[in-house]
């Protein structure tokens, strides 16, 4: 966020833990997203997620491989990926599937006068397609076991299936040389979407993710790999760009949800469209930090009491132990919502230390800042206007309808909202803060009584509705 004209929130990494300080729901199924417990129409799941014990046998060969485990599930992942896009590839996208020609493995650690695809392999912690020749590599020294250290096994077949999605552009000439970078990419995410949609349905006969923490940890993986934060006078437009981790994770969850003809209409105007108005680069000389405080607190409360203009707002205080003798709700530190005083209740340590940046742990990461913190601070105060609506507040719908207007507000303080000397605006890298925030503990995803669902993907897309929609799509969504 920023107060006055140069502070805002900056993006640090955190490794994930799927498991936060909220608690699950049980409850009855009522819709495709309403349900905690099927994501995007699947059954909620939970189990193991990776290679299976059984699995088939690679059909591919790895060039200058090691023979590593990180090689074997790459190996194992493209073949997988070739089998899948061999079956789906028509009707939905011109012209015919073709493999990609050559599987090539490097370890970036280690000197080498190895190219890839005219790059020198040393120092190359990436995974890459390479457009003139079909090819697909990657690092087995530095980037999959990193991945797969913090996320887990099936972090590698959804960076490779990444790549391919970059195959199946070629193939069905969806992008090129002139095709602005942007676009490129998150159409390939939007393919790596719609594989591991096949291998969520358990059709893979070589990799298994649960929807619950398997699928979470995919999407750790798409929020890690996001574009660094820049400032305005390093952004370069015409650098290669993936987008941010809203705009990744978005492009992912259209590809899982909607299929590959979802995929084929990401062009430049949807992804602008998508992008909104949220900013993408840091002001000059902004250190991009707003520390929670008292202050802090009260200028958020304020402008959302100015952006949605209820009724009756509610009261703040930072009297957590008021949130104990509530009647109608538990508490849900370090921010309670309270029905029958319709008060907030603000642990403001907790708040402090739950939006405190994480410092950086390698190149993968999440963020987690300050803005994790004040979009469950506003969290709360939506469940003050769903009070007023008169629907229900602790229960399974609730927690995605809270998700939802949460994403409403934070589009609203895309735009400067001016509050008794402050200036409350998000700035660049706040939007991922956010989706972080969703995906690690739920709290902005959760009840009245603090209560969430277990899919992240289910969070994540509830918030993404309202950040894409209004109030009234969140309500007649989650009824």
């Amino acid at each position: 966020m920023r107060r006055l004209v140069s502070v805002a929130v900056v993006a640090a990494a955190a490794t994930l833990v799927v498991s936060g300080c909220t608690t699950l729901l049980a409850g009855k199924p009522v819709s495709m997203f309403a349900d905690p417990f099927r994501v995007a129409g699947l059954p909620a799941t939970d189990g193991p997620s990776g290679l299976r014990p059984d699995a088939a046998a690679p059909t591919r060969h790895v060039d200058d491989g090691n023979g590593g485990q990180e090689d074997t599930l790459a190996a194992q992942a493209v073949s997988d990926i070739e089998q899948f896009w061999n079956g789906a590839y028509r009707p939905a996208l011109d012209g015919n599937f073709q493999p990609a020609t050559a599987l090539v493995s490097w370890d970036s650690t280690q000197y080498s006068t190895r190219q890839f695809c005219d790059s020198d392999t040393h120092k190359l912690a990436n995974a890459m397609y390479c457009w003139d020749n079909n090819d697909i590599g990657w690092d087995r020294g530095q980037l999959l076991p990193t991945l797969r250290k913090q996320f887990g096994d099936i972090s590698i077949p959804l960076v490779l299936g990444h790549e391919y999605g970059h195959a199946i552009q070629r193939r069905a000439q969806l992008a090129g040389p002139a095709t602005p970078s942007l676009v490129a990419e998150q159409q390939a995410d939007c393919f790596a979407g719609v594989y591991m949609r096949w291998v969520a349905e358990g059709r893979s006969p070589r990799f298994t993710v649960s929807t619950g923490e398997g699928l979470n940890n995919v999407l750790a993986t798409m929020i890690s790999l996001r574009d660094p934060v820049e400032s305005a006078v390093d952004s370069d437009p015409d650098v290669d760009q993936h987008g941010s981790a809203f705009e990744r994770i978005s492009a992912f969850q259209l590809g899982f949800t909607d299929g590959p003809s979802a995929c084929a209409g990401i062009d430049k105007k949807e992804v602008e469209q998508r992008r909104g108005d949220f900013p993408v680069s840091l002001t000059q000389n902004s250190t991009g930090e707003w520390p929670v405080s008292e202050d802090s607190v009260k200028a958020i409360i304020d402008a959302i009491t100015k952006a949605f203009s209820p009724a009756d707002p509610p009261k703040l205080s930072f009297d957590s132990s008021t949130a104990q003798s509530c009647k109608d709700a538990r508490p849900s530190p370090p921010a309670s919502y309270c029905p029958a005083t319709n008060t907030i209740a603000v642990d403001l340590p907790a708040l402090e230390k739950l939006g405190t940046p994480s410092e950086e742990r390698g190149d993968f990461g999440l963020p987690v800042g300050d803005t994790t913190a004040y979009s469950a601070l506003v969290s709360r105060y939506m469940l003050a206007l769903e009070k007023q609506r008169g629907v229900v507040l602790d229960n399974a719908e609730a927690s995605l309808r809270t998700a939802c207007l949460t994403g409403v507000a934070t589009t609203k303080m895309s735009q400067q909202i001016n509050v008794d000397g402050h200036t409350v605006q998000l700035a660049a890298g706040d939007l991922d803060e956010a989706v972080s925030g969703m995906l690690t503990n739920g709290l902005a995803a959760s009840d009245v009584d603090g209560e969430s669902v277990p899919s992240g993907f289910s969070r994540i897309d509830a918030f993404r509705t309202g950040v894409l929609g209004d109030e009234d799509r969140c309500f007649k969504r989650y009824p």
